[in-house]
């Protein structure tokens, strides 16, 4: 079924898109049964790079108004929104693990009561990411049974939480940072905490003092606000269509779930809870299934400064 997106969201559909070097433009004109060259649409993608963990962002334009629109790829349906009656947006997340190949993206629109089937193609680059080396409590690397359990139960109340995404989008604004402080470690980086490899990095870590407002991201509903083991005091903001935000190691959290928030609004606290080494900001962003940079979501939709 096609899309329908956000009534909420009639802001210009320029406010972010021309942040980023345009790196690709696609004019497309569907198959049968269209017969007219109005029915046709153009697609222009916006992306720091196509490589894991970067976000694409497309822009379909058509002379005609474009009642609906569904875009799918990597097995996936996309975040669909309109930006005005002849423009709609797709982002898609690129996960970090997902290996350099060619990759198809399809978008089934309805546009003037006549449907458009088209297929692009998305060339996914390598990317090397860097090593770290952390020493931290062992109870975090090996940590008893009694542990591992509520570990695996967190894990899987997470797992459970990204697949209930509100089905509107819930940010409006651009997307801003959460915190002043410089970005000091690599997304992606491949981490070994005590001499043994573990999972890769799936955030980017703000050092920041403990008791620095932590801002949430952009506007959304609070569906996570607890301490975890890994994470410590852990915010996750539904922004809905299957963004999320998750904001880690909270010296306080000054939310609870259920809570609507607004971009910019204080959620917490700088601290050092969970697996942490000092005082920092860990934010993470997945995109449906795809576990994407945070500074990528800041060039593509929103501020960078």
């Amino acid at each position: 079924m096609l899309g329908t997106g956000c009534s909420r969201c009639g802001e210009p559909y320029n406010s972010y898109m021309f942040r980023v070097a345009v790196v690709g433009v696609f004019l497309v004109f569907g198959l049968a049964p269209i017969t007219r060259a109005a029915d046709a649409i153009q697609v222009v993608t916006a992306a720091r790079a196509v490589q894991p963990g970067e976000v694409v962002l497309f822009t379909a334009t058509a002379e005609a108004p474009i009642d609906a629109l569904r875009a799918r790829a990597f097995d996936r349906d996309l975040p669909t929104f309109r930006r005005d009656a002849r423009t709609w947006q797709v982002v898609l997340g690129i996960d970090l693990d997902t290996p350099a190949a060619s990759y198809p993206v399809v978008f089934d629109a309805l546009v003037d009561e006549h449907t458009v089937d088209t297929t692009i193609t998305l060339a996914v680059q390598r990317r090397i990411f860097p090593t770290r080396t952390l020493r931290v409590d062992d109870a975090f690397v090996n940590p008893p049974a009694p542990i591992l359990q509520r570990i695996t139960s967190e894990a899987a109340e997470l797992a459970h939480v990204w697949t209930q995404s509100a089905q509107s989008r819930l940010w409006g604004d651009a997307f801003v940072r959460p915190v002043p402080g410089r970005a000091t470690s690599s997304f992606g980086t491949r981490s070994i905490f005590n001499g043994q490899l573990r999972q890769p990095h799936g955030g980017t870590d703000f050092i920041s003092p403990a008791g620095t407002p932590i801002h949430a991201p952009n506007s959304g509903r609070v569906v996570v606000a607890r301490d975890l083991y890994f994470t410590g005091n852990t915010v996750v903001i539904d922004h809905g269509l299957g963004v999320f935000s998750l904001l880690a190691h909270l010296s306080i959290v000054d939310v609870h779930v259920g809570d609507e928030v607004t971009a910019g609004q204080i959620v917490g606290r700088v601290g050092a809870t969970g697996r942490a080494t000092g005082p920092h900001l860990h934010w993470a962003v997945r995109m449906g299934d795809a576990r994407v940079d945070p500074l990528a979501v800041l060039a593509i939709l929103g501020v960078t400064q």
